[in-house]
């Protein structure tokens, strides 16, 4: 049955590989964990990192857990897609499920920083870059400040980044606005398994 997404229409793209970024705060989670309710058809990448597991998050479906000399041991063979140091930590998309999942024919989808954003649109300029954004930055500033539980300067310093990471908006390819979780999942669906154009 089709939703008009394009999932379950019999018409099947090319798998390609989607890129979504955005600032901190403008809730990248959310979206996500609706849109894997919506399409569980996409290869989700699980991204590798440096930093210590939150309370709730597993090993290899959160992330992948390691420290920091087995994260620069992958670097030095070549493992990964992109990689990248934020707020003192090392995160990176591992190359290989991301290659096998589009050469089975299934779309995969990433979420990472605007800096390796950047890497894969070098490694990869057939992806599909995507930028969730607040509807406002008075929004954006509401959520970082509301949660209440982060020193000032953190927070200050958050802002800074998500001031950047807006600004980069016309590095990508398509927009989706959060200003409803289900709204925004339900876009981003369609930008993941909707048709691609021939080159």
């Amino acid at each position: 049955m089709s939703d008009g997404t394009g999932v379950g229409s019999g018409v099947r793209a090319r798998p390609r590989l989607t890129v979504l970024s955005g600032p901190s705060g403008v809730g990248k989670s959310s979206v996500l964990a609706e849109l894997r309710r919506m399409g569980p058809e996409i290869h989700f990448s699980v991204s590798v990192t440096t930093r210590k597991p939150r309370p709730g998050e597993v090993d290899g479906v959160h992330y992948h857990f390691v420290d920091a000399a087995e994260f620069r041991d992958m670097v030095a063979r070549g493992e990964f897609l992109e990689h990248a140091e934020f707020a003192g930590n090392c995160y990176g998309t591992p190359k290989a499920p991301v290659e096998r999942a589009l050469a089975s024919g299934t779309p995969s989808l990433l979420e990472i920083e605007l800096q390796g954003a950047r890497q894969v649109r070098v490694a990869m300029p057939e992806a599909q870059l995507v930028m969730l954004a607040p509807p406002s930055w008075e929004d954006l500033v509401g959520r970082l400040t509301g949660r209440g539980t982060e020193d000032p300067a953190v927070v200050a310093r958050r802002l800074e980044i998500a001031r950047e990471e807006l600004a980069a908006e016309p590095e990508f390819d398509e927009v989706v606005v959060n200003d409803d979780v289900k709204s925004a999942a339900a876009s981003l669906l369609n930008l993941v398994v909707g048709p691609v154009p021939d080159a």
